[in-house]
């Protein structure tokens, strides 16, 4: 078997296919695609590949197990939507919480805003991202069937397609020896886009800052238009 030196044993992908096998994996899925974040998603679905393919853990063949596993994140993503839709408001509005504030679905208004639907597709690679999503979408004024589009070539995209890269590599002889320090990289690279939006969001917040200062003191530059307008009062 495979260890990941990265949080609890009992949230590591091994851990969970030795005591829980395919229902195991089917059960985090659906749990992480809508309902609860900080769950092992990648690794758990990249060990899972690795380990169709050795035949010790899981039995059943590759493309069940994709199966599944697709429709164990399309569901839970529903699931999320849902919870969005009916109890988002009420969620998004509660003054003293650290994770459903209103500035956290501004910010996902915004981000859906700029990269369209799409964001639901994209958001399957990102950890923690991938189980708010849903539920900004459907807390959002996003139509359901173009959630349910989008929401269906991200499932097929991440829960097959990670599921297959770790099948295909897992017969990689080198793949094989260094299973540890390869999903702890697949870890580390799913948390990049967080940090990089982090930083952003941070850089244009003091940028902001900035101009609304400048402003405040009448030291912003003004356009010709603006000067000319001020010339005639």
């Amino acid at each position: 078997m495979y260890t990941l030196a990265l949080g609890p044993e009992w949230l590591s992908p091994d851990y969970l296919i030795s005591h829980f096998g395919l229902i195991g994996i089917l059960v985090i899925v659906f749990a992480e695609s809508g309902l609860f974040a900080f769950l092992p998603g990648d690794s758990l679905l990249f060990t899972a590949g690795l380990l169709v393919a050795d035949g010790q853990y899981i039995k059943q063949p590759l493309w069940l197990v994709c199966t599944l596993i697709v429709a164990a994140a399309i569901i839970g993503d529903q699931v999320g939507y849902m919870i969005g839709k009916f109890f988002g408001p009420k969620l998004f509005n509660r003054p003293k919480s650290k994770l459903f504030k209103r500035e956290n679905l501004d910010k996902a208004h915004e981000f859906m805003d700029k990269h369209g639907p799409k964001a639901i597709v994209l958001a399957r690679f990102v950890p923690i991202i991938r189980t708010f999503a849903p539920m900004v979408a459907g807390a959002g004024t996003m139509r359901y069937r173009t959630f349910l589009t989008y929401n269906i070539i991200g499932g097929i995209g991440w829960g097959a397609g990670v599921t297959i890269a770790g099948y295909w590599l897992g017969q990689i002889e080198f793949i094989k020896t260094n299973v540890e320090p390869i999903l702890v990289g697949i870890v580390l690279l799913s948390v990049i886009p967080v940090v990089f939006e982090v930083l952003k969001a941070r850089k244009e917040g003091k940028a902001n800052a900035g101009e609304a200062e400048a402003v405040a003191d009448g030291s912003a530059p003004q356009t010709p238009g603006t000067r000319g307008r001020h010339a005639k009062r």
